[in-house]
């Protein structure tokens, strides 16, 4: 496995050694010929570098909670659902590197790290996934108001919605009200890139 990218990396450049992904299927709609057909700032190709190694974790993330069983019924489906949605996110955020010519990042360039025990309890699993979509929503937000090309923004806020629903699970499996705050908050690249640090270093 490589090394990790820091943070820095994972803004200013694309993971070295990555592989493009094909854009399939349903996602194609959402990206196609976006980043093909107008340059796309290097502004925000940092956003889309940044959202795609929040892909990856989520979906890092799911797939050990998956794996670990402790959850089940509903719960585990939820969970399946939600590692599909990061897939199809993944893939279209993907999309906006390939089409200009960059590889995306993909999951060997990362050593994920979590909290010792958080894939021992149904707790630990949700406490961390809420914390983990919290940070991931803020990132899409932030990224809506940040980016510069106008064909990425619904897109974005698109994945930002669905990233809303993964919250929403997670704030019920945690005895909290699934419907929350008018107005999540929005974060800024660099505050997206700090919180997502501790797991990639």
């Amino acid at each position: 496995m490589t090394a990790p990218l820091n943070r820095a990396q994972l803004i200013s450049r694309g993971a070295k050694g990555g592989v493009a992904l094909l854009v399939a299927g349903s996602v194609t709609g959402l990206l196609a010929g976006t980043a093909s057909a107008d340059a796309i700032s290097d502004s925000d190709l940092a956003y889309a570098r940044l959202l795609i190694g929040a892909e990856l974790l989520a979906a890092d993330f799911y797939t050990q909670a998956i794996a670990s069983n402790q959850l089940s019924g509903d719960s585990q489906k939820y969970l399946k659902r939600a590692l599909f949605n990061e897939q199809e996110h993944y893939a279209s955020m993907s999309g906006i590197l390939s089409g200009a010519g960059q590889p995306p990042a993909v999951a060997e360039d990362f050593d994920f790290l979590y909290p010792k025990g958080t894939f021992a309890s149904t707790g630990a699993i949700v406490k961390l996934g809420m914390s983990l979509e919290t940070t991931v929503l803020g990132a899409y937000l932030g990224a809506v108001a940040g980016l510069q090309a106008n064909a990425l923004k619904q897109p974005v806020a698109r994945i930002a919605a669905s990233e809303a629903q993964h919250l929403s699970v997670f704030s019920h499996l945690a005895g909290r009200d699934p419907v929350g705050n008018s107005f999540p908050d929005a974060l800024t690249i660099d505050e997206a890139s700090s919180a997502f640090d501790p797991f990639t270093s």
